[in-house]
C-alpha cells in the first residue's frame, strides 16, 4: 500500500475532526461510543497500516545507509592502498639507490686491492677530512 503525503495529511485531518467532535472521553450520540468507553482523540494510539510503510521507509533509509558506508570504505580503502603502493615504490627506490652505491664501494674495494687510486675515492676522502675537521673544531 503507498500512500502519499498528502493523502496522508487528509486522513490524519478527517481522523482530528471525528474525534474533536466526540471529547477525550466519547460520548453517547452520533459517534457511537457507547456509555464510559474512552476514545483517544489527535494523533495518539497506533495506525493500523502505518508501521508497514514505515517499516518500508525505514530500511529504505537503513538500506541508502548501508550503502553510503559501503561507498566510503571502499574509498578509504582505495586510499590507503594508493598510499601503501607508493610507500612501496619509494623504499624500491631506496633499495635500488642503496644498491648501486653498495655496487660502487665493492669496486672501489677491488681497485684499491690492486693498488689503484678509484676514481672518485679522493673527493669522498676530502670532504670526510673537511666535515672531520669542522667537527672537532666545534668542539
Amino acid at each position: 500500500m503507498n500512500i502519499d503525503f498528502e493523502t496522508m495529511a487528509v486522513v490524519e485531518e478527517e481522523s482530528q475532526n471525528e474525534s474533536l467532535g466526540g471529547g477525550v472521553y466519547g460520548s453517547t450520540g452520533a459517534s457511537g461510543a457507547e456509555g464510559g468507553e474512552r476514545r483517544e482523540g489527535g494523533k495518539r494510539g497506533r495506525r493500523p497500516g502505518r508501521k508497514a510503510q514505515l517499516d518500508k521507509q525505514d530500511m529504505k533509509a537503513k538500506l541508502e545507509r548501508s550503502r553510503q558506508s559501503a561507498r566510503e570504505c571502499r574509498a578509504r580503502k582505495k586510499l590507503r592502498y594508493q598510499y601503501l603502493e607508493e610507500l612501496v615504490a619509494d623504499r624500491e627506490r631506496a633499495v635500488i639507490a642503496l644498491r648501486k652505491e653498495l655496487d660502487k664501494y665493492y669496486k672501489w674495494n677491488l681497485e684499491l686491492d690492486q693498488g689503484r687510486m678509484p676514481e672518485g675515492l679522493e673527493a669522498v676522502i676530502q670532504e670526510l677530512g673537511v666535515d672531520k675537521q669542522e667537527e672537532a673544531k666545534q668542539f
